[in-house]
């Protein structure tokens, strides 16, 4: 396929970046810095600054999906917006663990262990998922991560989940950012959670 990372100098973003790359897919790598995203066959980086629905849609136009690895100060109107103009009918997103729901229905940001620094960014998150749950018109995928996502191995494995917080038997519930990129590629190529949030963790 042809794909747009948005974000593709970052940890998240390098990493789908690199595996989108490793599967043979056509990669447009965007980012404000693209000295930083990695060379790869494949990967074509470009300057851009998602915050600009127009100069986006141009970036963006011709591919089959949007895979966004953007923080949340770019809207989901934003986004929507560029991928209708450009005529993109897929966007996925690396979106946060915040509303994910814990075993008693509660959701991550409002246990008490949830750190207050944390829940400004976090709410960005959870009102990106709202905006996107009344879209129609472009099929969209809400990828929330581990509670904890960090640089580690790339191990190929990982529990797929929906709404809950997907954890161990010590309670942890975690991923590196190496296996959160194969779930973002596996559900680009396997298309299981159309216009849905789903998780992953080991």
């Amino acid at each position: 396929m042809k794909v747009a990372v948005l974000g593709a100098s970052g940890r998240a973003g390098s990493e789908i970046t690199k595996e989108l790359a490793s599967r043979g897919h056509q990669v447009t790598a965007i980012a404000r810095k693209p000295e930083a995203i990695p060379a790869a066959e494949g990967v074509t980086a470009k300057q851009g600054d998602a915050s600009n629905p127009a100069a986006l849609a141009g970036l963006i136009a011709g591919s089959d999906a949007v895979i966004s690895a953007l923080h949340f100060d770019v809207s989901a109107a934003t986004l929507l917006g560029a991928l209708k103009q450009a005529g993109v009918p897929r966007l996925l997103v690396t979106g946060g663990a915040a509303s994910l729901l814990l075993p008693d229905g509660s959701r991550v940001i409002d246990s008490p262990s949830f750190p207050e620094e944390w829940k400004v960014p976090a709410q960005g998150g959870i009102t990106f998922l709202e905006t996107l749950k009344g879209e129609s018109e472009i099929d969209w995928t809400f990828f929330s991560p581990a509670a904890l996502i960090f640089e580690g191995p790339r191990t190929g494995a990982y529990r797929p989940g929906k709404d809950e917080l997907v954890a161990d038997a010590q309670g942890d519930s975690k991923i590196s950012f190496a296996d959160y990129a194969i779930a973002m590629v596996d559900e680009l190529e396997q298309h299981k959670h159309s216009r849905a949030r789903f998780t992953a963790a080991y």
